[in-house]
């Protein structure tokens, strides 16, 4: 099959940003990183959380006898608790991802596969196993931004960018995590049915809307000119500011509904504009999917 040349073009110039995206992501991981706290919680692994009072009827092996030695009472030395999980990321790439107004310095699909690098670093350096749902297995490699940019650029260049504007279904494994980016304008009964495969199967997650500033706004007046993204429908509209109170409304309406979708699947979802920092919401990513509490969500950022 011959791919249209729009297609291509899109395909070409998202692998050609890679590289600059990769660095961005490395970048921003670093940043969050410092601001990432543990679980703190009691349990197996390789840090120190805190000392605390021998039990009776534990074995004596756990008692840190140079910690007891100091006072009259045994203590035992408590590690952090830390469990290798498995997030899967999976990024819209269609073609109204590739919106950018000229509010934000960058378009929906560079923020999208921005956050999708990053937040892949900050799970497999915590310890965590990441994968692309639907283009990779599971990693857990240093070098898993590489990896990743490497799967996305082979499909772009076998299936072109016009990929479709929902996930794969393809369930998750049971307790695993999943990470889903993207403006989410599909219907609401397609954006259900996609949470509900990819969970079928008891994983938990957090859906993220990419929106441009512009679409939140609605600046537009007098004569306007709107495009479909991919080129098939144009409407010209000769008093465009007429249409601003409908348009804000529909868009409320169609947020709340998908709220409610994720709520009953016990997922988070969050709003993220493209004008906004990428570090504070892959902070608030990281902190979430930690410790989901289901259906909470988070705050636009």
């Amino acid at each position: 099959m011959t791919l249209p040349a729009s297609i291509r073009r899109d395909a070409v110039t998202l692998s050609a940003r890679l590289p600059s995206l990769i660095i961005a992501a490395r970048r921003v991981a670093q940043t969050v990183r410092h601001g990432v706290h543990g679980r703190r919680r009691a349990g197996s692994g390789e840090t120190f959380w805190q000392f605390r009072p021998f039990l009776s009827g534990e074995p004596s092996s756990r008692v840190d006898w140079r910690r007891s030695a100091r006072e009259e009472r045994a203590f035992v030395r408590e590690r952090e608790w830390e469990a290798a999980h498995t997030v899967w990321i999976w990024f819209d790439r269609s073609a109204s991802m590739q919106f950018g107004s000229s509010l934000a310095p960058v378009t929906k699909i560079d923020r999208a596969t921005l956050l999708a690098l990053a937040f892949a670093d900050l799970c497999v350096r915590g310890g965590e196993r990441a994968g692309l749902l639907g283009l990779t297995r599971p990693l857990a490699t240093p070098g898993v931004v590489e990896r990743f940019a490497e799967a996305i650029a082979t499909d772009e260049r076998l299936r072109g960018a016009s990929q479709a504007p929902l996930p794969p279904a393809l369930p998750a494994a049971t307790r695993s995590m999943v990470l889903m980016l993207g403006d989410f304008l599909s219907e609401p009964e397609d954006v259900a049915r996609a949470i509900q495969a990819v969970s079928a199967e008891g994983a938990i997650g957090e859906l993220v809307m990419i929106v441009d500033p512009i679409e939140e706004t609605y600046p537009f007046s007098g004569n306007t000119e709107f495009l479909d993204p991919a080129g098939a429908l144009t409407v010209l509209t000769p008093r465009a500011q007429n249409l601003r109170d409908a348009y804000l409304a529909r868009l409320a309406a169609h947020r709340e509904t998908i709220r409610a979708i994720c709520a009953r699947s016990g997922w988070g979802m969050s709003i993220h504009r493209t004008d906004a920092s990428p570090a504070e919401i892959l902070l608030a990513l990281r902190m979430r999917l930690s410790a989901p509490e289901p259906g909470a969500g988070l705050r636009s950022a």
